[in-house]
């Protein structure tokens, strides 16, 4: 990994202005409507206006405000009369006026269901007729799991259903709750193939590995955790691992790297069309959950890199990325996972190569301070978002993330390779499989051993009181470990939150 000052300065930051202004109209616009959104666009080009307006005070030859506050204020009106239209279409849809009662309704499933308490799953889709009429609009259904065990994404599903307010302002239309037995609709056969290789795969990984290590494969591989139990969660929760199960940038780059080093030989334009071939594959077999959907973007806006010959930025990649995602779909802006998903990226792309080059300096060897950097720039960017969200903080995140780092690289690309192999040369796909063994069994322990550690986690306000109490924390803590001084104090703080979490019984996990 390359970094450090002179490196940062030469970051392209064109299109973080449009990307932060898309987002924020785009969310503001969803949560509390046109006034605030028209708002958030007179803050955003005020805000452009001040910083460039600071980066002018040296004097010398600079461009023109006008053209990039005039951008800017151009992108906030779109993105928020875009949204804008959506929300007007949304409470004028049938399915509100009906809140409250009881509708036909056929759904297309846009994931797998979840399990969740009650011997019940909850699922999201898009509503395909409602009351015999066609329909469209975005759905949380919660059905029994008879009927609905079998019910993947992209299949069709006709059902009874009681019709509600959605809980959170996401566009959805509405929160359906089925009751009785589904009629099925068939697969698209794209479809069809991508659920049998996940269900080829986690069968074969049944047969071949142990019990634990079976559930956890899929999981890891693709984001399919419907065989983990709920003792593995919640020690992968308290150790900070959780992401580690949810598909994101992560995988896709260690998939499509995989399979650019493989095809290197032939040239860099027939291996990015191998890469994004993969990408594509991939993403159709995990499913395009939100961050799976935000690192298959800016994969692809990386492979056009590629075959452009231009200069790969990864923060130009990651605006680009967030600005299709508003673009195709803007309820990602109040998605949480979204948020983690981008949060971590930035912090990775951002502040890693900085700390990563400072630690070298310090005559730290290459790889392991890039592995220290990398872990604790994505916990500390997060800690705030994941603490608003479960109401906790891991206080062995960074040490569990460092240890299990070496594994799973190997477990993604055999996994990926074992799931591909299979469909074609079983015997291979299993071999690939076995091979994931040690691994799998050094990153279940690691996340038991951290777990088991008193104090392991601290327990924070849910909501938006911990989130900006983590925040202030945790910026407090970068400022203060500048000096000799200031680690003291962090270091005795974070002893006594360690102590404190440890007198009220051990570890605390999210929720």
């Amino acid at each position: 990994m390359t970094g450090g000052p002179r490196d940062a300065a030469r970051v392209d930051l064109r299109l973080v202005p449009a990307a932060v202004t898309a987002w924020a109209v785009s969310a503001t616009g969803i949560l509390s409507g046109a006034v605030l959104s028209a708002g958030t666009v007179l803050a955003a080009a005020a805000l452009t206006a001040a910083i460039g307006w600071w980066g002018r005070r040296g004097g010398g030859q600079s461009p023109p405000l006008w053209p990039g506050v005039v951008a800017v204020a151009a992108v906030g009106v779109a993105f928020g009369a875009s949204v804008g239209l959506r929300v007007h279409d949304l409470e004028r849809h049938p399915a509100t006026a009906r809140h409250g009662g009881t509708s036909t309704v056929v759904v297309t499933a846009s994931e797998t269901p979840r399990m969740i308490t009650g011997g019940r799953v909850v699922f999201r889709g898009t509503l395909d007729a409602f009351d015999g009429q066609p329909s469209s609009g975005r759905v949380v259904v919660f059905a029994p799991v008879a009927g609905y065990g079998g019910l993947t994404a992209g299949r069709p599903a006709a059902f009874r259903a009681g019709v509600g307010a959605p809980t959170r302002r996401d566009l959805s239309v509405a929160l359906l709750t089925a009751s009785g037995e589904p009629r099925l609709g068939d697969l698209p056969r794209w479809q069809r193939a991508a659920a049998g290789v996940r269900a080829d795969f986690a069968e074969q990984a049944r047969a071949v590995l142990p019990a634990d290590q079976a559930a956890m494969l899929p999981a890891l591989v693709l984001g399919d955790t419907s065989a983990v139990d709920a003792a593995t969660e919640d020690e992968f929760r308290t150790a900070g691992l959780t992401h580690l199960t949810a598909v994101s940038g992560a995988n896709v780059t260690i998939v499509c790297g995989a399979v650019l080093l493989a095809a290197a030989l032939v040239g860099p334009r027939a291996a990015a069309a191998a890469a994004a071939l993969a990408l594509v594959g991939f993403v159709a077999v995990v499913q395009p959950t939100a961050s799976v959907l935000r690192a298959a973007i800016m994969g692809g806006i990386a492979l056009l890199a590629v075959v452009s010959q231009r200069r790969r930025q990864a923060v130009p990649a990651l605006a680009a990325a967030v600005l299709v995602s508003m673009i195709v779909a803007p309820q990602l802006a109040v998605d949480v996972g979204f948020v983690l998903s981008v949060a971590a990226t930035a912090a990775l792309v951002v502040i890693a190569p900085v700390w990563t080059q400072r630690l070298v300096d310090r005559g730290w060897p290459r790889p392991l301070a890039a592995g220290v950097a990398i872990a604790l720039a994505a916990q500390l960017v997060t800690a705030p978002v994941v603490a608003g969200v479960s109401g906790a903080v891991s206080l062995v995140a960074v040490a569990a993330n460092l240890a299990v780092a070496p594994v799973i690289p190997p477990i993604t690309v055999l996994g990926t390779a074992a799931a591909a192999v299979l469909q074609l040369w079983p015997a291979a796909g299993r071999l690939l499989i076995r091979f994931t063994g040690p691994e799998l069994w050094w990153l279940l322990h690691a996340a038991q051993w951290s777990a088991a550690v008193p104090g392991a986690g601290v327990p924070v306000p849910s909501g938006l009181t911990g989130a900006v109490l983590v925040a202030v924390t945790t910026l407090a803590g970068v400022l203060l470990w500048r000096w000799r001084a200031g680690r003291v104090v962090v270091l005795v703080l974070v002893l006594c939150a360690v102590a404190w979490a440890a007198g009220r019984g051990g570890a605390v996990g999210p929720p």
